[in-house]
Formats: C-alpha cells, sequence, structure tokens
C-alpha cells in the first residue's frame, strides 16, 4: 500500500497517492502486459508475482518516476499472513518458501532494512499474539504493527493484545463487529491503551462514505479505503475532500 504521510493535508496526500497509483500502472502494463493491471476488489492491481520483493520494488519505481521519495511516501503492507499459515505444519507458506515464525520475523526485519515500511498489518496469522508480541517488540519503535484478523474490532479480543504487548495499532471495521456503539468503545479502548487506529473499508463495500465521517470524528491517523478507483472507493476519498474543505472553510 501506498502512504503519503508526508503531505501537508489530505488533499495533497490524495493527489500524490493517485498520481503514483497511474504510475505504477503505466510500469505494470510495461512489464507484464495490459492484463497486469486488471484491478481486484479494493482497486488494487493484480500482476503476476511471485516474490514481494517485486511488488515493494514496483512501488518504489512507482515513487520516483512520479517525483516523490520516501520522505513523502511510505509502504505499508498488508500480510494477511492467516491466508498463508498452515496450522498443521506450523510453517508459513511464502514466496515458495516454508518458514517458522521466527523466520518470518526476520524476513520482516529484512524488509524493513531495504524498505520505507511504514506499517504491517497482519503478520502472523489470527491467533498469533505472542508473535505479533515479538514483530511489535523488535520493529514496533519504527513501524505500526497493525492488528486486524487477530482483534476483528472486538474490544475483548484487543485486551488479550494489550496485555500481551501485541501490537501498537488496530484496524477498525464498523461492520465486523456490527454497531457504531460498539465500534466506538473499542476505538475509546484504544485510546485509552495507547494503541494507534485505522479506520477501514471491507473487501466488498458501497457508495456509502460513513467511515469518511467516523475517521475524523475520532482523530484516526490513517483510513484504508483503497485504491482511487471505482465509486465505492472514490466515494470516501472524495468525502474527505468535502470535510477538510468544510473544516477548512470553519477555520
Amino acid at each position: 500500500m501506498l502512504e503519503p504521510v508526508g503531505a501537508d493535508k489530505f488533499s495533497d496526500s490524495i493527489r500524490i497517492g493517485a498520481e503514483i497509483y497511474h504510475t505504477l500502472k503505466g510500469i505494470l502494463r510495461d512489464q507484464y502486459g495490459a492484463t497486469s493491471t486488471n484491478v481486484g476488489d479494493e482497486g488494487g492491481y493484480a500482476p503476476p508475482l511471485e516474490r514481494t520483493e517485486q511488488a515493494l520494488d514496483a512501488l518504489m519505481k512507482a515513487i520516483d518516476k512520479a517525483g516523490y521519495d520516501d520522505s513523502v511516501v511510505k509502504i505499508g503492507i498488508d500480510s494477511a499472513a492467516t491466508n498463508f499459515y498452515d496450522t498443521q505444519s506450523k510453517y508459513y507458506d511464502i514466496d515458495g518458501r516454508k518458514l517458522t515464525p521466527d523466520e518470518l520475523l526476520d524476513y520482516y526485519v529484512d524488509l524493513t532494512s531495504r524498505y520505507p515500511i511504514l506499517t504491517i498489518e497482519d503478520p502472523f496469522y489470527e491467533e498469533g499474539f505472542e508473535d505479533f508480541a515479538a514483530i511489535t517488540a523488535k520493529l514496533g519503535n519504527d513501524v505500526r504493527i497493525i492488528g486486524d484478523d487477530i482483534y476483528v474490532t472486538d474490544t475483548s479480543r484487543i485486551e488479550m493484545g494489550v496485555n500481551l504487548r501485541s501490537s501498537n495499532a488496530v484496524l477498525i471495521k464498523l461492520n465486523q463487529i456490527g454497531t457504531v456503539t460498539e465500534t466506538l468503545e473499542a476505538i475509546e479502548y484504544c485510546n485509552r491503551a495507547g494503541l494507534s487506529t485505522v479506520i477501514s473499508h471491507r473487501s466488498g463495500e458501497t457508495d456509502d462514505s460513513f467511515i469518511s465521517h467516523l475517521t475524523t470524528a475520532v482523530g484516526s491517523p490513517f483510513i484504508k479505503a483503497g485504491a482511487p478507483a471505482r465509486g465505492e472507493r472514490t466515494a470516501k476519498y472524495n468525502e474527505l475532500l468535502r470535510i477538510e474543505e468544510e473544516l477548512t472553510t470553519i477555520h
């Protein structure tokens, strides 16, 4: 994921992200062919890559070609590690290798040493509280370790993570827990516990832009709303632009 955190305001941030997104399209098309720029359900491209580094290198090339550097744009990874974890063998199957939790941790450390990675979401499988704690202890001073599948916006599971120091950030999905009240309770608990929050869309989305208002209202530093493509994604960004304009006018 692209994270234009060096922008002065949201409108600059979304412009930078959109510019790099379209630059990336050209890079992928030239390297992998026209079908590589087909997009998934969150608007992200799906080129035929074999290794994680290929994706990160493509992002870095797009950032540079669009005229930016890692002082302005960072990279985020949503590992979704549950999807490549074998519960029987206890190995993670990634990039053609089978890695133990310790080996996967070393791999993340190596990636963060070579790329400007600011966030890593779900680096281990959804019950790996201790492994989350290990990577947070190792990288947490410089990288936001975000829990999604491990917490599912459930305050009781977030409390388990707090007790074990499993992460320093939590992904918040409104319809994952089910109600606005429960969502706000989860966010308030995170704030009291010193955890950063990321307000997130879902893979199956609508044009509803409520999470733009939620993100603003609770002061979350990040919103995760997908690529600047298609109405159900751009609705969130357009609403944030309107909110920024209104708040700027008020002040």
